[in-house]
């Protein structure tokens, strides 16, 4: 039986140019029911600009967007402060905006002390259609929602702006799922969110029945809800089926190709729909939307090209090889200033070549581990033993103090950190990073957050330590300065110890977890995804965090 996919969304010869500067250039697509799509592309390309017009924020220069009739679409708020007056059980169901409005009339209608006759014909009305939306269950739904996004029971009724902005985030989730929207459009959903937060909202949008359309900088969230991948590349937008690791690994594999120009076009074929029905295997083992779809089983090999995104160099190197003594940390607590401790006994001892990853609820409490272990910042209590063979380079959360000196362009804000001056060396490392001709002449003041992460990782790949400590590296950098760096420290001989929030990054890096907490820590040698799934692990997190266990 042949299924035909009602379209949603047709996006017909859109463009948008600031001045001179051509953002999209006669884009055409069509989205449609039931399928998620994920918008990629490098940092500036325009990917929350599309989302924006495709929600009515902003209008394109030319061209027009058509919506089938009646669709009702919802959008994830960035506003964190916008529902501050509203309590939050209402927050959510503002999600439906007619559904809302309708509650509100009839309640108003009801409250008034000279009711009329006319009153009551309109109540009646309102009443059919509250009921034709099941806005008698609004409030459970809403309530649902809120618990499984892990706010509690007890703040549902306060105001937002009694919320913590954790909290907050969930709220405005919430909103953007509640009443079963036609249309879902998600910015970067997943930001700030802990977790199994995260992994409750993957399987929400597996099993969602109609569309979506989310911007993410997580690939592990990509691979799990999207059926096609939306690239924005040199002013194109292209549509390609199936989840983000299998367009990276199609694309990587057609460069190869094209590069390769003896191969006969049958074998590049012959190559290509191995692989295909290879990745089709492996994802029908997983819940992933992509082979629930089905979609690979269609997928015409011609309509698939390499993408022209350039991806950095990142090969970090050691200036010398480690002895066998690495670091020894042994009872080490830390408070804020406040007296907030943020985590007490941490004791471990780092073996040559271990990739730790750091984990911890509040992320205060890594960053400032890491700076202990940086030397910006002592300990309350405990020691810290390094051995004599460690050099180390430190990638902080917040790098802003890196950056002040307003009269050094890259060349010369690198060269600090260079024991060769010679500008042809020091360029080739930022070249690494994709700086290269004017680009490596800008100043250092005037840096993006994603280009300050890349001079940092510049400097690192420079210093060529033994010893890497990176806090949340992944930030503010774009899907393929995440990969190179990902690739490059799988590659890295050295020891490391980093935080991210991104899971695939923390999965393919890390053979060994630590959390730290306020009562104590757990170290665990092990991946990422056997601590998640590990129960035992899970029971001895919730007695050190105080919390019952589900």
């Amino acid at each position: 039986m042949r299924i035909i996919f009602f379209i949603m969304i047709t996006v017909n010869n859109l463009s948008l140019q600031y001045g001179k500067r051509v953002l999209f250039d006669e884009v055409n697509i069509k989205f449609t029911h039931g399928n998620c799509y994920g918008v990629i592309g490098a940092n500036g390309s325009g990917k929350s600009t599309f989302l924006k017009i495709l929600s009515g924020e902003i209008e394109s220069t030319t061209g027009n967007i058509e919506f089938s009739p009646g669709e009702r679409m919802s959008v994830l708020k960035q506003n964190h402060f916008e529902f501050d007056d509203t309590t939050v059980i209402d927050t959510v169901m503002m999600g439906n905006k007619r559904l809302y409005d309708v509650m509100k009339e009839k309640d108003a209608l009801y409250a008034k002390p000279d009711f009329t006759d006319a009153d009551g014909l309109r109540v009646g009305d309102l009443e059919a259609e509250f009921a034709e939306m099941d806005g008698w269950n609004a409030e459970s739904d809403a309530a649902e929602l809120l618990s499984n996004l892990g706010v509690k029971e007890d703040q549902h009724y306060k105001l937002m702006k009694e919320l913590p902005s954790s909290d907050k985030i969930k709220v405005l989730l919430a909103q953007a799922l509640f009443g079963n929207p036609d249309i879902l459009i998600l910015d970067e959903p997943t930001n700030d969110l802990d977790v199994h937060t995260i992994a409750w909202l993957e399987n929400f949008l597996a099993d969602f029945k109609n569309t979506v359309i989310v911007v993410s900088h997580d690939r592990h969230f990509l691979d799990m809800v999207c059926t096609h991948i939306v690239d924005i590349d040199f002013s194109k937008i292209n549509l390609f089926t199936g989840n983000y690791t299998f367009w990276y690994e199609t694309s990587q594999l057609l460069l190869k190709q094209r590069a390769d120009k003896n191969k006969k076009n049958e074998a590049k074929k012959a190559e290509l729909l191995d692989f295909i029905a290879r990745f089709s295997a492996n994802a029908s083992k997983s819940k992933q939307a992509t082979s629930r779809k089905k979609a690979l089983e269609k997928l015409d090999i011609e309509q698939i090209k390499p993408s022209s995104r350039k991806y950095p160099g990142l090969f970090f190197k050691q200036n010398r090889d480690a002895g066998d003594m690495i670091l020894d940390v042994h009872n080490v607590n830390y408070a804020l200033a406040d007296g907030t401790p943020l985590f007490k006994d941490v004791t471990f001892t780092v073996n040559k070549g271990d990739k730790i990853a750091f984990v911890s609820k509040e992320g205060l409490a890594v960053s400032n581990f890491f700076k202990i272990l940086a030397g910006e910042q002592k300990a309350n209590k405990g020691e810290i033993k390094w051995g004599v063979t460690i050099t180390k380079s430190y990638v902080p959360n917040d790098n802003a103090s890196y950056f002040q000196n307003a009269d050094l362009n890259l060349v010369d804000w690198l060269r600090q950190y260079s024991v060769e001056k010679d500008e042809t060396f020091v360029r080739g490392f930022l070249g690494r990073m994709l700086f290269s001709g004017e680009e490596s002449l800008k100043k250092c003041t005037v840096l993006s957050g994603g280009e300050k992460v890349r001079c940092m990782m510049s400097k690192t790949m420079l210093e060529e330590a033994n010893f890497l400590i990176l806090d949340e590296p992944t930030n503010h950098l774009d899907l393929e300065s995440i990969t190179a760096l990902n690739n490059g420290l799988i590659d890295y001989a050295g020891t490391i110890v980093f935080t991210s929030h991104d899971h695939t990054f923390t999965q393919t890096i890390a053979n060994r977890i630590i959390e730290i907490t306020p009562n104590g820590m757990l170290d665990k040698l092990m991946t990422y995804d056997e601590y998640l799934a590990d129960a035992k692990v899970q029971e001895q997190r919730a007695e050190l965090y105080g919390e019952l266990v589900k």
